[in-house]
């Protein structure tokens, strides 16, 4: 083995993740431009060309790898040699953890995902204990001293863009009459009062968010406030300042915001000092790290099997055609497998979920699509697998396991965000008779159908069961099999029976193309209890119309990108 191999590695490693480190950032630093002249179409288009990136840059990376060292590349004695190389050439690097996953990533690109042990690369990051300062302050202070319309005129400065403000005084004034009703009982806006923000504006569809926090004598309050543009004037929306709220703007179910990250580690310990109930592993993938967001959740997952022993269980819920899903109560994730076999009815194949799949990564997901992470590989404790669980993985999915006395490895699997399927939290209400809960759910059912039709996804197959109800009482569509894009659809009317004797045969008396969708079919989704489908009829009727759908397409294909906010229209400031 040539001596100098190890080095090569690390140096051609660092040259590629440099590259892809200044390729996103060049998509990143347009955010400003595409908001400021409404490109919104641009705006997805660089979402999906931003999170494409990283496996194009990678696999770049391990393709020239191979075509410089050849063979000797496969040595995984190489490989441990290479990463001690290649932590000294981090050592000055401010992104070192980044990097670190960049180096994992090649790892598994050549090796295909076997032998990931720490010897050989990052399983764990190689400097736990490294906190890396920009220096210069990621947020700036604005002071009370000549009080609240002051800062807010200073802070509107500061953050302004090229095109001109609708009406700053109106702004500042919504601002400020919303500061004073909804600062906590009890605390004091004064002089010593000070406001932090963080110098990077987030981009994200439609809106330019400001981020930061109200220092007050007794409690920090975080914050977020929206921008929009309304034909080239921009104005601020709202203000959000309950913690859930702020929450919901970095959720799982939205596109990665475009935001100017210097030092990303030193980023994500302030906004999780905003949002604490997020982890490291969800702010790292909100600002657009998703593989960072990856390891930093695989490394919570090993965490917590090392401190807790209940066991893997098949998920609560009617089990699915194509894909078998488990659990562990004690972690809100859960994992998914595609089945060796599917329902003769599931006209699909594993190469179309995996497409489905990653159409949901790429797509903006407006709120209503819980993000997904793919692992290959990933291996479990044979003691931690329940008897129930392991006797249904090798009953639906053998071809998907290797089985050893100690350890369960799956080949492949998607990772997703635990919830409570609608159809259960349906059932629940019913039995609690809480009529409140029952009609929030099934106006969130209705609106995320509509919402996710506005971004130009069908849901296929709309059964309570392929949605679930997350912490914040939010709807979200999580099951992919059957999904298309809205424009795919050919919406037609049931043809009328020729005679009685038609209606009454099992087979449909009129023929049935591959993407034919019959809206009128959808009255079957409430046929479970009489309630539901009154609420349902009443509140979103129209989505067994095919008017609505026909204009909904209509609508996308001329251009149109809808509003879909992460916050609710009554809390929008008067204009």
């Amino acid at each position: 083995m040539n001596m100098q191999f190890p080095e090569r590695i690390a140096d051609e490693v660092l040259k590629h993740f440099v590259i892809y480190r200044m390729l996103f950032k060049n998509i990143t630093d347009k955010a400003q431009e595409r908001f400021e002249q409404r490109q919104w179409l641009q705006i997805q288009h660089a979402a999906a060309e931003r999170i494409d990136l990283y496996e194009k840059q990678s696999q770049t990376a391990a393709d020239e790898l191979f075509a410089l060292l050849g063979e000797p590349l496969y040595e995984k004695s190489l490989w441990c040699k290479a990463k001690g190389c290649y932590i000294s050439l981090l050592k000055k690097r401010d992104d070192f953890e980044l990097a670190e996953t960049f180096y994992n990533s090649i790892y598994c690109k050549v090796h295909k995902h076997y032998q990931l042990t720490n010897e050989h690369m990052f399983i764990h990051t190689s400097m736990p204990e490294r906190e890396v300062s920009s220096g210069d302050t990621i947020y700036q202070t604005y002071s009370m001293q000549h009080g609240l319309i002051s800062l807010l005129k200073t802070m509107l400065d500061d953050y302004s863009f090229k095109v001109p403000w609708e009406n700053k005084k109106r702004d500042i004034r919504n601002l400020a009459y919303y500061i004073k009703q909804n600062i906590p009982p009890g605390a004091v806006v004064n002089e010593t009062t000070s406001v932090d923000v963080v110098r990077s504006v987030f981009y994200r569809n439609k809106g330019a968010y400001l981020v930061g926090r109200i220092n007050l004598s007794a409690e920090e309050i975080p914050f977020v406030i929206p921008i929009l543009n309304d034909n080239g004037r921009v104005y601020v929306d709202t203000a959000i300042t309950d913690g859930d709220q702020v929450s919901i703007i970095f959720s799982f179910t939205r596109a990665y915001f475009m935001v100017d990250v210097n030092v990303p580690s030193e980023f994500v310990r302030f906004l999780q000092s905003l949002i604490p109930m997020k982890s490291r592993a969800e702010l790292y993938t909100s600002i657009g790290f998703y593989k960072q967001g990856k390891a930093e959740f695989y490394r919570d997952y090993m965490a917590h099997i090392a401190r807790t022993d209940d066991l893997f269980i098949i998920a609560p819920g009617i089990k699915g055609m194509v894909m078998t899903v488990f659990t562990l109560k004690s972690f809100p994730i859960v994992f998914k497998i595609i089945k060796d076999r599917f329902s003769s009815s599931k006209q699909i194949t594993r190469k179309m979920v995996h497409e489905r799949y990653q159409l949901v990564k790429r797509h903006d997901r407006v709120g209503r699509m819980a993000d997904t992470q793919e692992f290959e590989n990933l291996v479990f404790p044979r003691q931690r697998i329940s008897a129930e669980l392991l006797a249904e993985l090798q009953s639906v999915a053998p071809s998907a396991l290797l089985i050893s006395e100690d350890s369960v490895t799956i080949k492949h699997l998607w990772t997703e965000r635990r919830m409570t399927p609608l159809n259960i939290y349906i059932d629940e209400a019913l039995q609690r008779d809480d009529e409140s809960a029952l009609l929030d759910a099934i106006n969130e059912y209705g609106k995320a159908i509509k919402q996710l039709a506005a971004a130009n996804i069908f849901a296929g197959d709309m059964l309570f069961k392929n949605f679930g109800v997350t912490r914040h009482a939010r709807v979200v569509f999580y099951d992919y099999d059957e999904i298309l894009y809205l424009t795919e659809c050919n919406f037609r009317k049931i043809p009328a029976a020729m005679y009685p004797e038609q209606e009454m045969a099992a087979e449909p008396w009129y023929s049935v193309a591959p993407n034919d969708v019959f809206p009128e079919e959808f009255s079957i989704l409430t046929a479970c209890n009489p309630k539901v489908r009154k609420i349902f009829n009443e509140l979103h009727g129209d989505l067994l119309n095919i008017e609505f759908w026909q204009d909904m397409q209509q609508q996308v294909r001329s251009g149109d990108v809808v509003d879909i906010f992460p916050y609710r229209q009554m809390q929008r400031f008067s204009r």
